[in-house]
């Protein structure tokens, strides 16, 4: 077994819910957004204008909700970029990926978590310590559902998170994804009144993350519980992650990509080098970090099949990212129960 050593990488509207419902049954198109109730004091601030360039917005606004659901999705379409890996598997994101949009009215750092889960083993502890600690010290929660699942999971999430989102101190918004997916929009309908009666939902916007409706009456939505203030950080930046973190994240998609059943959720890529040449070339060498013998066994395959299938897709991935040739050199080691131990985690970044 080898042991890792120690890195330093570090208006108001008053649309009332009853009147969004007579909308919905007189259209078949649903609609903007649902106003639960008055924003707050501390967070009011006047409609979205966009004549009026003075009245800037900014502030931080955490995606939470369960495995699945669409977070990383919305936050690519909302940047109109590929910043957070997707996958069709649940479980994907691992760790918090912030995210800057900026238009001429506000800039919204977005902070997009791990999928809220029954952790079962070390590492899912991990990932909730991080969806709990991005919900400190922000300017609004963006609580996203899934529109084809009719179980509401709040009470649910809330057990995961150890508090009430009541209790979190900033507006929570709803955003209902997946519309594209329903036969009829009038099936949120059940969903919206549910999460009127929970006193906890300041608005509801139902959207798709994947056909981009709905997503402006959403930042709309954000504008008005973000304080006026001038923009937080360079308005070209996408965000304040390093290179090295997407280029890992990029590799462990094409792991997901590439592998079923266990085998994604045991893996963990630690990279090696990282070397910009001549010609914007790059050279990437990469651990493929997995449990047991027969793990590694399965991810390069007979003959080295695999291994190729992931490497080919991880390469094309950082080639559109990078913007330039890349070098790909990819290597499977056994760290047996690494998603077990609090060091190893810690030194993967979890911690």
């Amino acid at each position: 077994m080898e042991t890792p050593e120690p890195h330093s990488d570090p208006q108001e509207r008053t649309e009332s819910l009853e009147e969004t419902k007579n909308a919905a049954a007189s259209s078949p198109d649903l609609f903007g957004s649902a106003h639960l109730s008055p924003p707050a004091e501390s967070k009011d601030a006047p409609a979205a204008d966009s004549s009026d360039d003075s009245d800037f917005h900014a502030g931080f606004v955490t995606i939470i909700g369960e495995p699945n659901v669409g977070k990383s999705t919305l936050l690519n379409s909302l940047l109109g970029t590929k910043l957070s890996i997707v996958t069709p598997k649940p479980q994907t994101t691992r760790k918090r990926v912030l995210g800057i949009y900026t238009d001429n009215r506000m800039q919204i750092v977005f902070i997009d978590t791990p999928g809220i889960l029954q952790p079962r083993y070390e590492l899912h502890r991990a990932m909730l310590k991080i969806v709990q600690k991005s919900l400190k010290e922000v300017d609004t929660v963006l609580l996203l559902l899934d529109a084809t699942r009719r179980e509401l999971p709040i009470e649910r999430l809330e057990q995961q998170l150890e508090m009430s989102l009541d209790q979190l101190g900033v507006p929570v918004i709803a955003a209902i994804n997946k519309i594209d997916l329903l036969k009829n929009r009038r099936e949120l309908l059940p969903m919206i009144h549910q999460l009127s009666q929970t006193g906890k939902i300041r608005e509801v916007v139902p959207i798709s993350a994947v056909t981009g409706e709905n997503l402006d009456r959403l930042l709309d939505t954000l504008y008005q519980y973000l304080p006026q203030s001038p923009p937080l950080y360079d308005p070209e930046l996408l965000s304040t992650h390093p290179e090295r973190f997407f280029i890992a994240e990029f590799i462990r998609e094409a792991v997901f990509l590439s592998t079923h059943e266990e085998i994604p959720y045991s893996t963990e890529v630690q990279l090696v080098e990282v070397k910009e040449k001549e010609n914007n070339t790059w050279y990437i060498a990469a651990n493929i970090i997995v449990e047991r013998p027969s793990q590694k066994a399965i991810l390069i395959g007979k003959d080295g099949s695999k291994i190729k299938e992931i490497g080919i897709k991880a390469r094309q991935a950082l080639e559109f990212h990078l913007g330039g040739k890349v070098y790909l050199d990819l290597h499977v080691k056994v760290q047996p129960k690494w998603r077990k131990n609090p060091q190893i985690l810690r030194y993967y970044g979890y911690y």
